[in-house]
């Protein structure tokens, strides 16, 4: 009960600060068992895969996800998401506003941006290419980078609003899409240069959006929203799903069918690009936080178990 409430709390955006009696030393400690604990998220760049989670723990996989790997990795802090440019350049982000960066595909990784002060998490990355990037967190922080990393500037995107900013998806030329709390969503077209709000369907917190293409957008969140767009987010119907469980990510495979995960075990797959979803729920009932796709009809699951295997024609 411990982990899925810490789970919980990070989607909930309380669990900002790491306990005061919590003393993080310099390098995150190698676990034997650390495929077994607390894992955000997840990402396959062809046969390579790399995993992030709780102690800055940080996992690396060269064959599909058979064997795994614990990364040389300079924080234990909770590391939030990540995205990988390619199968060797890549960057993560988590608590103090810190911005990891790796060159050899998973294996080290250094911080490039940290600000401790600030008391608050980075809860996603994109990076359109090699040099231009984009890190958003709670409390409306915004960061751009157009060096690979190597510096960040902070703007505000909406001069009232400090939402925190939950999750980052791009389609086509510019086309991004900001997924936040309060059922705010923010769109830009010209890569995120200038943001607009648009209007929401629900007006709880939203913790994952998926971009199809430019016209079809998946949006999830708390209580088992989920809404579909089929006019690049103008407006949106609701995709029944039958679980108050809250939604935490959407993934796309190699097939084009669509995998929601959720809290409380909860797990949905999509073959119409989101217009239904099948149950394809665990009975364990553990938290779920992201997929990687494995093939058309495999895939890995990471969550408050660490990783597991999971066919979806299951």
């Amino acid at each position: 009960m411990a982990c899925r409430c810490r789970l919980i709390w990070f989607f909930l955006a309380f669990l900002i600060v790491p306990p005061a009696s919590y003393a993080c030393p310099e390098w995150s400690v190698q676990a034997p068992l650390a495929g077994l604990t607390l894992l955000l998220d997840g990402q396959a760049v062809n046969s390579h895969y790399v995993a992030v989670g709780e102690r800055g723990h940080i996992l690396v996989s060269q064959d599909k996800g058979q064997s795994w790997t614990q990364s040389k990795v300079p924080t234990c802090n909770l590391i939030t998401a990540l995205y990988m440019h390619d199968e060797r350049l890549g960057w993560a982000v988590g608590h103090d506003a810190m911005i990891l960066r790796t060159t050899d595909g998973g294996a080290t990784w250094e911080i490039i941006h940290q600000a401790p002060e600030l008391e608050l998490p980075l809860l996603d990355i994109f990076f359109h290419n090699e040099n231009e990037g984009v890190a958003i967190g709670a409390y409306g922080y915004y960061l751009e980078s157009t060096d690979g990393g190597d510096t960040w500037s902070e703007r505000i995107i909406a001069e009232e609003d400090d939402f925190h900013l939950n999750s980052l998806s791009a389609a086509g030329d510019g086309l991004m899409f900001i997924a936040a709390e309060a059922g705010v969503i923010y769109r830009s077209v010209d890569r995120g240069l200038n943001w607009v709000s648009l209007d929401s369907p629900y007006f709880g917190s939203w913790f994952a959006i998926h971009a199809v293409n430019e016209e079809i957008i998946l949006i999830a969140g708390l209580r088992g929203n989920l809404f579909r767009s089929e006019d690049g987010g103008d407006s949106w119907s609701q995709v029944p799903t039958q679980t108050r469980a809250t939604l935490t990510n959407i993934v796309e495979l190699p097939s084009g069918q669509l995998v929601i995960t959720a809290l409380e075990g909860n797990l949905f797959v999509s073959v119409d690009q989101g217009i239904s979803v099948s149950d394809r729920s665990l009975a364990s009932r553990s938290g779920i936080t992201s997929a990687m796709p494995v093939n058309d009809q495999e895939f890995l699951l990471t969550g408050e178990f660490g990783i597991r295997r999971f066919h979806s024609i299951e």
